[in-house]
């Protein structure tokens, strides 16, 4: 696998701002320190959050935190346009022209207060997207230092070639849980290992804590009894579920409670058994595997 400087954790910031929690700068400066004293010391962003305005608020909770910013990673992502006030879009659409991504990650540095971020992704693919002009952007942008590293999120195994036919990507950001199976079955976690694409995983507690369909309730009945013999709290059976796969999968965590990200780093310790790792996958799709 490519050699990566992110923590094995990583902390996503979606809910930080107006979209969630709409944290004060005081309690988004306890929060960074918070990840931190614990380990977690990567923020994955995007430019849409909070509707164009979340990365500024961490930016500027970052700046008067006086952290040193070799001491954290920051990702972040482009190419979504919203309807937004902040935006004069009639329509969401996807935009991925050269002169776009540099704009929209040059915009992404200056709210963050930053000379550059460790990780740049394209957000969502588009069918009309252009892969020399992406590449020329990541070329550019690699060049001025403004970025380190490059990827994707939520792209097929398909999309992602033809993007790495022009230029490396390192990354993958995919929706992965107990709960969201998909990436382990249509080859895209193959697809990642056999190119060393280091796959991260947003909403990696799936459903599990969000409804009451019968998979979340099987999910969570057998991750309990789990849990209990190992003396966590369920929601790191669900992580250590995902960090146990041989694709070395990023979990992108979102809570905003301190207690619980005092905790989150305990599922990278935690070695599940063969047996109760295929007893959730088979809790999930409420059958005996394949």
């Amino acid at each position: 696998m490519n050699i990566h400087p992110f923590s094995k954790i990583i902390a996503g910031t979606m809910t930080w701002g107006v979209w969630g929690k709409n944290l004060n700068e005081k309690q988004m400066i306890n929060l960074i320190h918070c990840c931190l004293d614990n380990g977690i010391s990567t923020f994955d962003h995007a430019d849409i959050y909070g509707g164009y305005t979340t990365e500024a608020a961490f930016g500027s909770a970052f700046k008067s935190s006086t952290i040193d910013r070799e001491k954290i990673q920051l990702i972040s992502k482009c190419g979504i346009q919203l309807l937004s006030y902040n935006r004069d879009n009639t329509v969401k659409h996807y935009e991925y022209s050269k002169k776009y991504i540099i704009w929209s990650a040059e915009q992404s540095l200056k709210n963050l207060q930053t000379d550059y971020l460790d990780l740049l992704l394209l957000h969502r693919p588009s069918p009309l997207m252009q892969t020399d002009e992406i590449a020329e952007a990541v070329t550019y942008l690699k060049k001025e230092g403004k970025i380190r590293d490059f990827g994707v999120s939520n792209f097929t195994p398909s999309q992602t070639d033809m993007i790495r036919m022009k230029t490396d990507v390192n990354y993958n950001q995919i929706q992965f849980s107990v709960t969201d199976l998909a990436a382990m079955l249509d080859g895209s976690l193959d697809h990642m290992q056999l190119h060393n694409i280091r796959p991260m995983a947003w909403n990696p507690l799936g459903s599990v804590f969000r409804n009451d369909q019968e998979k979340s309730i099987r999910v969570y009945s057998q991750a309990t009894i789990i849990a209990a013999k190992h003396n966590v709290s369920l929601d790191l059976i669900l992580l250590a579920w995902i960090i146990k796969h041989p694709a070395q999968i990023l979990p992108v965590c979102g809570t905003t409670d301190l207690d619980r990200i005092s905790k989150l780093m305990h599922a990278t310790k935690i070695e599940l058994s063969l047996e109760d790792w295929f007893s959730l996958w088979e809790a999930s799709i409420g059958n005996k595997v394949p």
